[in-house]
């Protein structure tokens, strides 16, 4: 497992290339940590019926509640 990302005073320079963070803070309340982990558990589902073909999995785009928080994405490793 890799943990990387950005500052939000970076998301709009170009060329904007994520790095490694040493640590991840999630900052939610019950409900959100409890949606947050179904969406790890359907993506973990997902990967495995997919395999190779899958890429990544914005939270956003699977429970719109998420779209004006920073952006949470799960990436296959093994791609």
């Amino acid at each position: 497992m890799n943990i990387s990302g950005y500052g939000v005073k970076e998301k709009d320079l170009p060329d904007l290339v994520p790095y490694d963070l040493a640590e991840l803070a999630l900052s939610a309340n019950p409900t959100e940590l409890r949606e947050i982990a179904a969406f790890l558990l359907s993506a973990a589902t997902e990967m495995e019926a997919m395999g190779s073909k899958f890429s990544h999995l914005h939270l956003a785009d699977k429970n719109r509640k998420f779209e004006g928080s920073p952006h949470f994405v799960v990436f296959n490793d093994e791609i």
